[in-house]
């Protein structure tokens, strides 16, 4: 799954864009010249669809970046893609996203128990 394009905000922390932009946020704002949350959210639907049809009794292993993932997880569960900006998510961390009966949704989120010392 493609990371998020930021446009003009490639590589800039928050309080940098801050500086010329108040109060921004990626997840209300987005990024100026690059991806909408929702266009990102698209792209995470179509990402969505295919693992559905992959059926309930396969396991699909998806890899990619904290903010796209986010927006994955939001779509997985039906909620708009800006809700990623509430699933907080570490370095390294594991997710699991699933079914309950028919219904889908997260069954483990941001585990980094695994994660150990240097």
């Amino acid at each position: 799954l493609q990371e998020w394009d930021y446009g003009e905000a490639e590589g800039r922390t928050t309080p940098e864009i801050r500086e010329t932009r108040p109060g921004w946020t990626v997840w209300v704002e987005g990024p100026s010249e690059g991806e909408t949350v929702d266009e990102v959210g698209v792209r995470a639907d179509r990402v969505v669809e295919r693992v559905v049809g992959a059926g309930k009794d396969g396991t699909v292993v998806l890899v990619a970046h904290g903010h796209v993932l986010r927006i994955l997880a939001a779509r997985w569960i039906e909620l708009p893609a800006s809700a990623g900006g509430r699933l907080a998510l570490g370095t390294a961390a594991l997710s699991v996203l699933g079914y309950e009966r028919e219904r889908r949704v997260i069954w483990q989120w941001n585990d980094t128990s695994h994660v150990g010392e240097p």
